[in-house]
């Protein structure tokens, strides 16, 4: 003998299909968060300037170099709410293109990773920045030829840079920087004078 549910029976069971439909979109959403994440925010940049020999301490050489800079900024390690803004730190990874205009040597080549600070607007169209590390490279030295040239093609750089970043358009930065330098062979060579450089950088960067 067949038995025809109860309305109790059928009420719990409608209620059930309609949670099950409310829920639907809930989930498909969370889905679609799941299947879209944040974009990565790699940042490709491009940094020229002009560096003028500064300082007492290493060569006594009047040296000019023209830094052409490019970078691979990889997506932010830590981000924190500061200042109205947020301090960002991420690190950065250079090829070093610098002919020498004014020196015994023509060129200076080579690689370069730095720690990089940032503070970032609300809406991060002005970005403030410092970074500062080290690599090595090499160039034609000249100081066997010429006192006050450096010792050996082989060279260590330590940098500082820091400046400002202005995004003019989406994914496209302006940047207006601060770059010290310093090259030598840390006694790797009886002859080493070194470089100290310092002048001003104008870059310009896009992310993806």
């Amino acid at each position: 003998m067949s038995r025809t549910p109860g309305r109790s029976t059928l009420l719990k069971a409608g209620g059930f299909l309609l949670g099950a439909l409310a829920a639907m979109p809930a989930v498909c959403a969370e889905t679609a968060a799941t299947a879209s994440p944040e974009p990565l925010r790699y940042e490709w940049d491009y940094t020229a300037g002009i560096l003028w020999k500064v300082g007492d301490g290493a060569t006594p050489l009047p040296y000019v170099v023209v830094p052409q800079i490019i970078s691979l900024k990889i997506p932010p390690i830590t981000e924190r709410p500061w200042a109205g803004g947020t301090l960002v730190l991420r690190s950065r990874f250079s090829l070093l293109l610098e002919p020498i205009v004014r020196g015994p040597e023509h060129y200076y080549v080579g690689l370069a990773a730095a720690g990089e600070l940032e503070w970032r607007s609300p809406a991060e169209w002005f970005t403030g920045f410092f970074a500062s590390g080290g690599g090595f490279g090499w160039m034609d030295s000249k100081g066997y030829q010429i006192a006050g040239g450096q010792g050996q093609d082989f060279n260590l750089n330590w940098l500082i840079h820091s400046g400002v970043r202005y995004r003019t358009r989406r994914d496209w930065i302006w940047s207006l920087g601060l770059y010290f330098q310093h090259i030598s062979n840390k006694g790797m060579d009886k002859v080493n004078p070194g470089l100290n450089a310092l002048g001003p950088t104008l870059g310009l960067s896009r992310r993806f």
